[in-house]
């Protein structure tokens, strides 16, 4: 499916839905605009921002219903907010506070998994088991073009296909996997044509359209819905930023490609699509902006207001039971906060 600015809005998305796709794009980006200067004030940890990636993640996060459930990888970092999440409580996880520590079940979304790929095969097993269960629910699982080069996603891939689970396996191909360019990754032509190899669909979308990616989303929902099985969607966009900060991308790629990306990326195109089919003035995109602004702001003073976390909560959730290495190493850090030694556990 490629995007073309000038078609007519498609089936399935009214007026208001063109324009809430939009409101909630610009949602993320401010949200990510805020991040950095937070980030480069040092009042957050490393950032993976998302500049360039919001039709994706919204359009198809838009598609799926609420009782579906998405596996998010570091990059959806805040894809809770199109469901209604706090962004104070995004920020406060960041800031590695338990305000941060969202419900799957409140938002139907799985904690965001760091290791690379590793939210695959949650993603198959957790709509195999609703399956079995006799819900309708689907699973989607974001990941990016480097997760296909890891084999937790050929292991979830292959086992979606053999049991027809209703999962929906989005690539986000935004051709670098931190300095690693995609024609590096593999000799496939196209990311999407990997999923011959496990029997299933595969699809391949202007990741920068977002109208595209709803489309394509909605319709791998409705066939994972009906029994027809997985689908493998590969969005096709560009990283326009640093994989994460403080990344430096220009140690090891040139910004010609960048700048170009820039100047055609998902939000100004989609702008430019509402305004010139009298969907959306220039008045409601400042007063959308306006909004989040003001609602991030906030969010900052509440994120700062929060008491600092008790740091042995680092040794919380591994274990049932804590060994007792981490019993000493509790201890330990115990000292150093009171201030009593700064030596190492043996």
């Amino acid at each position: 499916m490629e995007g073309a600015e000038a078609e007519p809005l498609p089936p399935g998305i009214d007026e208001r839905l063109a324009v809430e796709l939009y409101r909630q794009m610009l949602y993320l980006r401010v949200f990510d605009e805020r991040a950095l200067i937070y980030h480069r004030h040092g009042r957050i940890g490393t950032w993976a921002i998302s500049w360039g990636h919001e039709a994706i993640q919204v359009g198809a996060m838009l598609a799926l219903r609420e009782s579906d459930w998405a596996f998010p990888s570091y990059r959806e970092n805040k894809v809770g907010l199109t469901r209604g999440m706090s962004p104070a409580d995004v920020l406060a996880g960041c800031r590695g506070h338990p305000q941060g520590w969202w419900d799957p079940y409140t938002w139907r979304l799985g904690s965001i998994s760091i290791p690379v790929a590793s939210q695959v095969p949650h993603a198959v097993g957790f709509a195999w088991g609703e399956r079995l269960q006799g819900r309708d629910t689907v699973a989607l699982t974001f990941f990016g073009d480097g997760a296909t080069s890891e084999g937790e996603f050929h292991e979830g891939a292959n086992l979606a296909g053999v049991l027809g689970a209703p999962v929906i396996l989005l690539c986000t191909n935004n051709q670098w996997a931190i300095s690693t360019p995609l024609r590096q990754q593999t000799r496939a032509q196209a990311l999407a044509d990997k999923a011959a190899g496990y029997g299933i669909p595969g699809v391949r979308v202007d990741g920068d359209d977002v109208l595209a990616v709803h489309r394509a989303v909605s319709e791998a929902a409705e066939r994972a819905r009906s029994g027809g099985g997985p689908t493998f969607i590969e969005c096709v966009t560009y990283r326009m930023q640093a994989h994460a900060f403080p990344d430096d991308p220009s140690v090891y790629r040139d910004d010609t490609e960048a700048e170009a990306a820039r100047r055609n990326e998902c939000l100004v195109r989609y702008e430019r699509y509402l305004l010139r089919r009298n969907l959306m003035t220039p008045e409601v995109a400042a007063r959308f902006r306006e909004e989040w602004m003001t609602r991030m702001a906030a969010a900052i003073t509440e994120a700062e207001a929060l008491p600092a976390p008790d740091p042995s909560l680092v040794f919380d959730h591994a274990y049932e039971r804590k060994t007792p290495a981490m019993e000493r190493d509790l201890a330990h850090l115990r000292e150093l906060a009171a201030g009593k030694t700064a030596g190492r556990p043996s």
